[in-house]
């Protein structure tokens, strides 16, 4: 993009969220550059001093590198009656691509009161954002996949103190298990919570049930977003919260 197109989305940005740091202005610039995003046109939203894209400004993102099409999937761990909703998309970027991956939650606890009541549609707008951000490379969070509060501090104590545990099965194999807890360790992850993620993301009821393959991919999915957008993944993990102590 243009030197232009950098100027007047600083220009847009100044008027509507005030003075930016140095860092705000550099981040601007380089997502103007990379993505041809507009603060003007809705495309990113400033935010406590970080910047998120929009739906609309990875739709658009979309539409400019002629994306091929989108699938999205209701998972059957949703639950309607508690207003639980969770979306895989696939985002096809061209006619023999294989697809890029997202998965979206929403529930009560982890969206806006703003939405409440829309939970289904939040979800899948996550979905289809994180696989949108994945196929185009675009690394910031998108506005609409933060959750209704920041990480509790229970939660962040809680990762610190469990000990790392490992996929079960002999799916992983040694290494394989070795990397997971791995990724864990360093982004101080819950490993509980971790494993239901897992078994959603394989489509399995046990980690018994993958496939070598199935963890492999989950291992780099995981270790990709946790690099990424640890806040995001956060999200992503907490949502199995409530499944868990309903379970205990």
């Amino acid at each position: 993009m243009s030197r232009n197109h950098v100027r007047t989305n600083l220009l847009f940005a100044r008027k509507f969220w005030g003075a930016l740091s140095k860092s705000g202005t550099e981040a601007l610039a380089r997502l103007t550059d990379e993505h041809c995003l507009r603060v003007a046109s809705g495309d990113l939203i400033l935010l406590n001093g970080k910047w998120y894209v929009t739906h609309l400004g990875l739709l658009r993102v979309a539409r400019r590198k002629k994306c091929h099409g989108i699938h999205v999937n209701m998972l059957r761990v949703s639950n309607p009656s508690k207003s639980r909703w969770v979306f895989k998309a696939i985002v096809y970027t061209s006619a023999d691509c294989t697809g890029f991956v997202g998965y979206g939650d929403a529930d009560p606890s982890n969206v806006s009161t703003v939405v409440r009541g829309a939970e289904m549609r939040v979800a899948e707008t996550r979905a289809v954002n994180r696989a949108l951000r994945k196929a185009y490379g675009i690394g910031i969070c998108s506005v609409e996949e933060l959750g209704s509060s920041a990480e509790p501090a229970q939660s962040r104590a809680r990762a610190s103190k469990l000990p790392p545990q490992s996929v079960n099965g002999n799916s992983g194999g040694p290494k394989l298990r070795d990397r997971l807890c791995q990724i864990i360790r360093q982004h101080q992850l819950d490993p509980n919570l971790v494993k239901s993620y897992a078994t959603d993301f394989c489509g399995v009821k046990t980690l018994r049930e993958a496939t070598r393959e199935q963890v492999e991919t989950f291992v780099e999915h995981l270790a990709d977003w946790a690099e990424k957008d640890r806040n995001a993944l956060l999200c992503q993990l907490n949502s199995y919260l409530s499944q868990k102590e309903g379970a205990a």
